[in-house]
């Protein structure tokens, strides 16, 4: 019989019972930050929204939904939650966000969403600016938010 590196097995002198613990714990912390997903939130006013209606919102083809005005926060560039949030919500990088942006400015068609950060800010606003809608990392979310979709 073939025996297995001892790399792969934890030491004799480690008792087992702390080695599944150990392991438990460092499944649970990846898990935390690569599980969390980022969810659409508005002001409490604001009905839920399909994938579509958000992906307009944020590039500015929708001003207005059930006749309020909506104002669209963004995370500020660089920020992971921002990179999360276009690539899963608009199907977009960075890059193309700004392209996007820079030449419907050009054209007069509107200016991109304010950024704002950190995320308790963003929150406030969202909860105190009627037709407020942001994105934030589910991990954030609390009962009293208005999560108006999750993907």
């Amino acid at each position: 019989m073939r025996r297995l590196s001892p790399l792969l097995h934890a030491p004799r002198w480690l008792p087992r019972a702390l080695t599944a613990g150990l392991a438990a714990a460092l499944l649970m912390v990846g898990a935390g930050s690569s599980w969390a997903g980022v969810v659409v939130i508005a002001h409490p006013g604001m009905r839920k929204l399909d994938l579509q209606t958000v992906q307009r919102i944020f590039t500015g083809k929708v001003v207005e939904v059930g006749g309020v005005a909506v104002v669209p926060i963004n995370a500020p560039p660089g920020q992971a939650l921002r990179n999360r949030f276009l690539a899963e919500y608009l199907d977009q990088n960075e890059e193309s966000y700004v392209a996007y942006w820079t030449v419907r400015r050009y054209v007069g068609k509107g200016a991109p969403p304010r950024e704002l950060s950190p995320v308790s800010e963003v929150i406030n606003r969202v909860g105190n600016t009627p037709g407020a809608i942001a994105y934030v990392d589910e991990a954030d979310v609390t009962s009293v938010m208005n999560v108006v979709l999750r993907k």
